[in-house]
């Protein structure tokens, strides 16, 4: 078995600080990192609240992906961080419908 290891990069996600990459693609598992609701291209957070956050991280989440040749349907673990528990219903009523089928542990 050949140990192949990727840096993942491309422009229809944020850029990553310079100590990390966007992704890393090794023996067929893709490990994303951190993303917030910033817009690709600028260091701005989308407006619109938290719906509007959580679809552009999943937006951002998705783009990185697809670079690394994937996609949420191969999702097997996402890590979701909240700075305010009252946002869980609104970020939930968005993420649910990107993941209609089987959903990530």
């Amino acid at each position: 078995m050949t140990n192949t290891i990727q840096e993942i990069s491309t422009p229809n996600a944020p850029a990553p600080l310079p100590v990390f990459s966007q992704a890393i693609k090794a023996n067929g598992f893709v490990f994303v990192s951190g993303n917030i609701g910033l817009i690709a291209g600028t260091w701005t957070l989308v407006e619109g609240g938290i719906q509007a956050q959580t679809e552009q991280t999943l937006q951002n989440i998705k783009a990185v992906l697809e670079a690394a040749g994937s996609s949420f349907e191969k999702i097997l673990k996402l890590n979701i961080y909240l700075k305010d528990h009252g946002d869980f219903k609104a970020m939930n009523e968005v993420y649910i419908t990107h993941f209609p089928g089987r959903k990530p542990g």
